[in-house]
């Protein structure tokens, strides 16, 4: 059965003018309280390069909170999404300082992701990471690599969410092992204007979905009034016996209108 969740932030007002998307840091906690309420047991955890040292994830005296969180609430939290590389990717570094840098931010979210059972940790390779050159490519895959070992040892995956064409992207995922795999993105590929037909090539990589709706060359938008076939998807999802989670990375709404959007979103998905 395909497991529900949503994107941490979701459930509370933005904190952060302009962004759909960032951690939620005078209201994470209580985020978890609502989840609960709201019948929700799924949240992907989300890191900005921003105070990312004090994120409660990579804050090693706030494990144990995270940890206590998740009981009180019985909350699963399977997937970190990494918005903080795409903020500062190791294409665009150009000393060994940060390359360095970027690397051990990394190794640590592993271990931190360890100690809580994080399953997936979620590499966006889109906008300011977006590879644009074989030579960023080459680059992105040498320095994944690094990770294989401790990938196996903690038995984590790293997920690579791809801007690329179908097939770029099945030719980029063949370069790992299995301690590497792919996050599918919806909107993306709408506004993309992939054909989830042609995107099917590589899904037996896919471990986790994230669930929104884009207009074709456009903005994020509300479920169902986009340009992502959603019917298509999750008939093809259906068809190939996905059972991993979907992830709802929907447009953020009205003010303090942020629960009642996800429910009506929720209502969507399992409408279809």
């Amino acid at each position: 059965m395909i497991k529900i969740g949503i994107m941490q932030g979701r459930l509370v007002k933005s904190e952060k003018k302009n962004f759909i998307q960032s951690f939620p840091w005078k209201n994470w906690k209580k985020e978890f309280r609502l989840a609960k309420k709201n019948k929700i047991k799924i949240l992907e955890w989300t890191l900005d390069h921003h105070k990312f040292k004090k994120n409660p994830l990579i804050d090693i005296s706030k494990i144990s909170l995270i940890k206590r969180l998740k009981k009180k609430y019985k909350i699963k939290i399977d997937s970190v999404t990494c918005d903080f590389y795409m903020q500062k990717p190791i294409t665009k570094a150009k000393s060994p300082w940060l390359k360095k840098k970027i690397y051990n931010n990394i190794y640590k979210l592993i271990l931190s992701c360890s100690k809580i059972n994080i399953k997936y940790l979620v590499i966006p390779l889109v906008d300011n990471s977006s590879l644009s050159s074989r030579k960023e490519e080459n680059q992105t895959v040498n320095f994944f690599l690094n990770f294989k070992d401790i990938l196996k040892k903690h038995k984590i995956k790293i997920l690579f969410e791809i801007d690329c064409a179908p097939k770029n992207v099945l030719k980029f995922i063949s370069k790992f092992n299995n301690c590497y795999g792919i996050n599918y993105d919806s909107g993306n590929s709408a506004s993309m204007g992939y054909d989830i037909n042609d995107e099917k090539i590589y899904f037996n990589k896919v471990y986790n979905i994230h669930i929104k709706d884009r207009i074709y060359n456009g903005p994020t938008v509300k479920l169902g009034h986009g340009d992502c076939n959603f019917q298509k998807l999750f008939k093809i999802l259906k068809k190939i016996n996905y059972k991993k989670n979907l992830i709802l990375q929907t447009a953020k709404t009205l003010k303090n209108r942020e629960v009642e959007e996800i429910l009506d979103n929720i209502k969507f998905v399992k409408s279809i």
